[in-house]
């Protein structure tokens, strides 16, 4: 056994080799000091990130990245890993292939064609199945005003009515209503409200949480561990620094910058014109640059 939760040189975490929500080609890791693993996924704490885990154990934070990278080109394809650290000492418990967003498939198999991990058939292969349709870029443009920020931990964008329960979340939907749901933590128990909202924000939890996971499955903008949030169920309101609101109000969030608005917001889609060009080459028999 390995002990993450055995002082403050422990810990435990997941890195994916790459952004599984943007497919970007940067450090995406959650990791919580003196913990074990469900610590993590749970949703219960919210975890820091590549940058905090650099500060205080910069040997590990490179030695993960290093080993980040080798997993991906050994099995080609991005790797969502899970890992502990005892005493100074970095663990790997388990590689997979990364669940990412259509978004995030589409700019990965290119960049993977690109660097020569893949090729262009193995490319078009890995994205079989995926809905590309879904794989542009939204983008807020509205009158909504900036209230606070949160940790993205799946990207798009909402605008829509707050709910504070999964019941509350179907009901409003099935009323012709986009949803946004808020919630103190990510919970699998939401799923019901998660398929019914336009988009999730919670108090706490970390991106790589197993509700976070699901959100991205989803397709749905989540935001959470938003430290200015506070939820009152009783009287059905929240406070979002400092500024009251009540269930049916409109509320606006953003994946992308992690902001979070009051109000209606206009959205916005970008389709990745360049990455679905690359594609069509690909299929009609043109080389990879």
């Amino acid at each position: 056994m390995v002990f993450g939760n055995s002082g403050n040189r422990s810990g435990a975490g997941v890195a994916f080799s790459r952004n599984p929500a943007t497919g970007a080609n940067e450090p995406y890791v959650d990791f919580l000091f003196d913990a074990q693993g469900e610590d993590v996924v749970s949703g219960r704490r919210t975890p820091g990130d590549a940058i905090l885990l650099a500060k205080w154990l910069p040997d590990i934070a490179r030695d993960l990245a290093v080993a980040s990278r080798r997993l991906e080109q050994e099995l080609k394809d991005v790797q969502d890993i899970e890992f502990t650290v005892e005493d100074g000492k970095l663990y790997f418990l388990q590689t997979r292939s990364a669940k990412r967003t259509p978004r995030a498939a589409l700019r990965i198999a290119v960049d993977l064609v690109r660097e020569g991990v893949i090729t262009p058939a193995e490319a078009l292969r890995s994205l079989e199945g995926i809905d590309l349709e879904r794989a542009g870029v939204a983008t807020l443009r509205g009158e909504a005003t900036p209230l606070a920020t949160a940790i993205s931990a799946s990207p798009g964008v909402a605008s829509g009515r707050i709910a504070l329960d999964s019941e509350t979340a179907r009901r409003m939907a099935e009323g012709g209503a986009p949803v946004i749901l808020v919630r103190r933590e990510p919970s699998t128990d939401d799923i019901a409200g998660f398929n019914a909202a336009a988009g999730i924000l919670t108090m706490v939890g970390g991106r790589t949480a197993h509700a976070a996971v699901v959100a991205r499955q989803l397709g749905k903008a989540c935001l959470v561990g938003c430290n200015s949030l506070e939820i009152d169920e009783n009287n059905r309101r929240i406070r979002l620094a400092g500024r009251e609101l009540s269930e049916g109000d409109w509320l606006s969030i953003d994946g992308e910058s992690g902001k979070i608005s009051s109000g209606w917001a206009e959205i916005v889609i970008e389709r990745p014109e360049a990455e679905l060009g690359e594609l069509k080459r690909w299929a009609t028999g043109g080389a990879a640059p």
